[in-house]
């Protein structure tokens, strides 16, 4: 196997409507703000925004992921507007396991911006990306059971429920969850295409 930190790829591409590509240093103020005007949408799944973060937060945090892209083991993307360059939201690839190689895509979309397929054509974007360019044999999208709008997204994107991990995980509010399991393999998305 080829050592993570070794494997060259590209930093970023494109979708119809999307620039995706890896966080970079600066990026923290743009965010913060999604992310403010987004607290009311992200506070019932999201851990990360309590407490809420200060712009130096998020963008100590954008470090960390630009460091966790350069050595593979998260790759973080952002999600801009190609004709305005606006930030849309934030999704990637986490939890990789190189060997399989298996990775899970997580998304959050900015307030303005939902309702618009920003985040469908995002996934489907960075699960091309997942399979073409960096080899994947199954890549996953796990969420709350109770996120109806995160669980039709992996739906629209061509996803298979694979499993409902009963209280499972824990919410930001402290209570159990169920925990859906969608995922997606790289003959089936071979056939999809």
């Amino acid at each position: 196997m080829i050592p993570p930190i070794l494997r060259d790829f590209p930093e970023q591409f494109e979708t119809e409507r999307l620039l995706i590509r890896a966080p970079l240093p600066g990026d923290g103020a743009e965010v913060n703000a999604a992310i403010l005007e987004s607290l009311d949408r992200l506070r019932p799944w999201m851990e990360w925004v309590h407490p809420v973060p200060s712009v130096d937060d998020t963008e100590a945090n954008i470090r960390q992921a630009r460091a966790d892209f350069l050595t593979r083991t998260e790759l973080r993307l952002h999600l801009y507007e190609k004709t305005t360059g606006a930030f849309v939201g934030s999704s990637g690839l986490h939890r990789i396991d190189w060997r399989v190689p298996k990775m899970e895509i997580g998304y959050w979309v900015r307030t303005r911006y939902e309702g618009q397929g920003y985040v469908t054509e995002a996934v489907r974007g960075i699960t091309r990306f997942a399979f073409e360019t960096l080899g994947a044999r199954r890549v996953e999208i796990r969420c709350d059971a109770n996120n109806a709008r995160s669980a039709r997204v992996a739906e629209r994107a061509g996803y298979r429920l694979e499993a409902r991990l009963r209280s499972e995980a824990i919410t930001p509010s402290g209570a159990l969850r169920d925990t859906l399991i969608y995922a997606l393999l790289a003959d089936e998305w071979e056939q999809g295409k």
